[in-house]
């Protein structure tokens, strides 16, 4: 029998970690999870649906020709000379993605509470899981995006994509928000109309980001609020999206390194509390 000097053990829990730590090794051995997460994710979006991921394409389809009718037709409100439905559907691409994995990664604890007083796993899986989840819903409404800019390039609209597609990747990191709704969960365990608060304050937040309206407009009819727009990390991140696409809107460099940077603290503020909160907070749910 080997002595306790000599066993190996694939897991070993200790009752002090380092709170910096992702645990990315772990992750990686616990794949397999991630991957049946992501596909429980889809089987209870599919169950009991009649038109299954259509549903996908239905949603953007009917709030860009919804965006369309009253922001564009309506208000009049200028889209920085872009056809107006494909104006609107770069915007509601970018925030669908960042509004579902906020919204969903910020009632981790709440929501797994059975599943996490169960069994051992890297907590951090499941909101990995729900970030991987809503990417592959990203892409099927990003389909329907590029579908939109073929149409519109064939004829012979003000479309442009250019180099900043590049930074593609890079923004969809940004537009995870995986860091805030990290600390949102932790916070939820404790305080529960955070949930409340967060569905409210997503929609209101749209309504400060440039989704229905450029940059441009609200720079030249509303100068005394813009700093409210300017300030919103998600308007860099799509006016960002949209100039990299359509070569439309107004994208800078400054304010794009000024948003990764704030995201990138957060995300290292979610990943302490995130640490923090994990160990006890089954105690408390």
């Amino acid at each position: 029998m080997n002595s306790p000097e000599q066993e190996n053990w694939d897991v070993e829990l200790t009752p002090k970690n380092n709170v910096f730590d992702l645990k990315i090794r772990d992750v990686w051995h616990y794949r397999d999870l991630l991957a049946l997460l992501v596909r429980r994710d889809f089987v209870s979006f599919y169950k009991q649906t009649i038109l299954g991921s259509l549903w996908f394409f239905i949603q953007p389809f009917f709030t860009t020709i919804i965006y369309t009718l009253i922001f564009g037709n309506l208000a009049g409100i200028p889209v920085d000379h872009l056809p107006q439905p494909l104006f609107y559907l770069a915007g509601i691409t970018a925030w669908n993605y960042f509004s579902d994995c906020l919204t969903k990664t910020s009632s981790v604890f709440t929501t797994n509470a059975g599943l996490f007083g169960k069994v051992y796993f890297p907590r951090l899986i499941v909101p990995l899981s729900l970030v991987v989840s809503n990417l592959v819903r990203f892409g099927v409404q990003l389909c329907l995006f590029f579908l939109m800019i073929g149409f519109y390039a064939v004829k012979g609209a003000n479309v442009h994509p250019n180099a900043y597609l590049l930074l593609f990747p890079f923004l969809l990191l940004l537009m995870a928000a995986l860091g805030l709704g990290m600390i949102i969960s932790a916070l939820t365990t404790k305080y529960r109309d955070l949930s409340f608060l967060i569905a409210f304050g997503i929609q209101l937040m749209m309504y400060l980001t440039t989704v229905i309206y450029p940059l441009s407009y609200v720079k030249a009819k509303f100068s005394d609020y813009r700093w409210l727009v300017e300030y919103n990390p998600m308007t860099s991140i799509i006016e960002a999206f949209r100039y990299g696409f359509l070569g439309e809107g107004t994208f800078t460099t400054p304010s794009l390194m000024a948003t990764s940077a704030m995201i990138f603290l957060i995300l290292l503020v979610g990943v302490v509390i995130f640490n923090r909160v994990e160990r006890t907070f089954v105690d408390t749910v």
